[in-house]
C-alpha cells in the first residue's frame, strides 16, 4: 500500500497519517535542505509507480507540500499550515509536484477559505447558475445540451468553475450543489417542447458520498423528464477507488433508463481498461486534442485512434472544444457523430435558446 512504501522510504523520519489520503513526514533538526528535496524527489517517483491491489493495477499519485523550521514557522501549527498550502499549490500545478513554501501562500490559501465560505451561502443566495451549451451532430443539428455550473459571486463576479468546484468538493458542498444543478437541468429540459437530450456532470465525491440512485430517480420523478433523454457525464476518478462499488452504482444508473458518457477521455491513465468494463453510451473526446488538432500532428493521430476504437465498439463519440470549421471538418472525415464547442454554440442562460428548444414563441408570450 502507498502507506507501506512511504513508511519504508523515509528512513526512520517520522511518518502520520492526518488525513484520508494526507500524511505528515517529520524530519529531524539536522536534515539539511538537500536531504529533504531528495526525499520527496524519491517518494514521488516511488509511490507514482503502479500498485497492483487485488490484482487491479491501480495508480496512485503523490504530490508534496515542504515547509522548514523555523523559517516558515516556529510550532507546530503554523508549519502545518504552511506545508498545506505549499500542497495546495503542488496538487493545482499537476500530478507528482514537489512545492515548498512561499509567503504568498498564506494568502492564497485565506482567500481560498474565504471562498469556500461564501459558497456555503451561494446556494441559499441563489447566487449559482444552470447555463447550458449546445451538442450537436457534427453537421450541425442540435440535438441537445449540456448543464454547466456558474456561480456569480455578489463581489467578485462571475467565478471560474476550476476554482469554485475543487473547493466544493473538498467540502463535500459537491453533494448539494451536484443535486440542485441535476434538479434544475431536468426541470428545464422537461419543459422543452423538443425532446432534446440534457447531459449534466457528476463528480466522483458525489459517488462517494450520499445515495446518488435515489436522488437521481426522485429528481426525474419530480421534473417529470423521460429517463433517456437525461445523460451524465463521469471522468475516470469516479472509477479510481472501489472500482466493483462504483461499476456496480453505474449499472443501477443505467437501469433507471439514464446514459452513462465517459467524459475527459484520453487524458486519464486507464480509460481503456474501463470501456471494457462497463458499456458507456458515449465518449467524449477531451477539447485539449481538438484544440491542437492543426498544431500537432498527434493529436490528430489521438483523435483517429480514440474514433477507430469507439467505433469498433459502437460506442458514439462526441468532441468537445470544436471552435473552427477546419475542426469540424476533420471530424466530418473521421466520422466522428457529435461536436460541442463555440462553433456550435457557447455556455449561456436557456433563453439564448428558445428557439432551439421550441419553447420560443410560448415565453416570448409570457415574458
Amino acid at each position: 500500500a502507498p502507506a507501506d512504501r512511504l513508511a519504508a522510504e523515509a528512513e526512520g523520519a517520522f511518518v502520520a497519517r492526518i488525513g484520508g489520503d494526507e500524511f505528515m513526514i517529520l524530519m529531524p533538526d539536522n536534515a539539511s535542505r538537500e536531504d529533504v528535496l531528495a526525499l520527496a524527489e524519491r517518494l514521488v517517483e516511488t509511490i507514482c509507480k503502479e500498485l497492483e491491489v487485488d490484482d487491479y493495477l491501480s495508480h496512485v499519485g503523490l504530490s508534496v507540500g515542504i515547509a522548514f523550521y523555523p523559517d516558515d514557522g516556529v510550532n507546530a501549527a503554523t508549519l502545518l499550515a504552511n506545508a498545506d498550502s505549499a500542497l495546495y499549490r503542488a496538487k493545482r500545478e499537476g500530478r507528482s509536484r514537489v512545492r515548498c513554501f512561499e509567503s504568498e501562500m498564506d494568502q492564497e490559501l485565506r482567500d481560498r477559505r474565504l471562498l469556500q465560505h461564501d459558497l456555503r451561502q451561494a446556494l441559499e443566495q441563489n447566487q449559482l447558475l444552470v447555463y447550458f451549451q449546445p451538442q450537436a451532430r457534427v453537421d450541425g443539428e442540435v440535438i441537445g445540451f449540456e448543464a454547466l455550473l456558474r456561480w456569480n459571486h455578489p463581489t467578485r463576479g462571475f467565478v471560474p468553475p476550476d476554482q469554485f468546484i475543487p473547493l466544493a468538493e473538498e467540502n463535500g458542498l459537491i453533494v448539494e450543489i451536484g443535486e440542485w444543478v441535476l434538479r434544475e437541468a431536468c426541470r428545464e429540459a422537461a419543459s422543452w417542447p423538443r425532446p432534446l437530450q440534457v447531459a449534466v456532470n457528476l463528480s466522483p465525491v458525489q459517488f462517494q458520498a450520499g445515495d446518488l440512485e435515489r436522488s437521481i430517480h426522485q429528481i426525474l420523478l419530480e421534473t417529470g423528464l423521460t429517463p433517456t433523454r437525461l445523460e451524465v457525464e463521469i471522468t475516470e476518478g469516479v472509477l479510481i477507488g472501489d472500482f466493483t462499488r462504483a461499476l456496480n452504482l453505474l449499472r443501477r444508473l443505467k437501469a433507471l433508463g439514464i446514459r452513462i458518457a465517459m467524459d475527459d477521455f484520453g487524458t486519464g491513465y486507464s480509460s481503456l481498461s474501463y470501456l471494457q468494463s462497463f458499456p458507456f453510451d458515449k465518449i467524449k473526446i477531451d477539447r485539449s486534442f481538438i484544440s491542437n488538432l492543426e498544431a500537432t500532428p498527434q493529436s490528430a493521430e489521438i483523435v483517429r485512434a480514440v474514433l477507430s476504437l469507439a467505433h469498433a465498439l459502437k460506442i458514439p463519440v462526441i468532441a468537445e472544444g470544436v471552435e473552427t470549421e477546419a475542426q469540424r471538418a476533420f471530424l466530418a472525415r473521421e466520422a466522428c457523430e457529435e461536436m460541442q464547442g463555440y462553433l456550435v454554440g457557447r455556455p449561456d442562460l436557456i433563453e439564448r435558446y428558445l428557439d432551439l428548444v421550441g419553447l420560443a414563441v410560448e415565453r416570448r408570450l409570457y415574458a
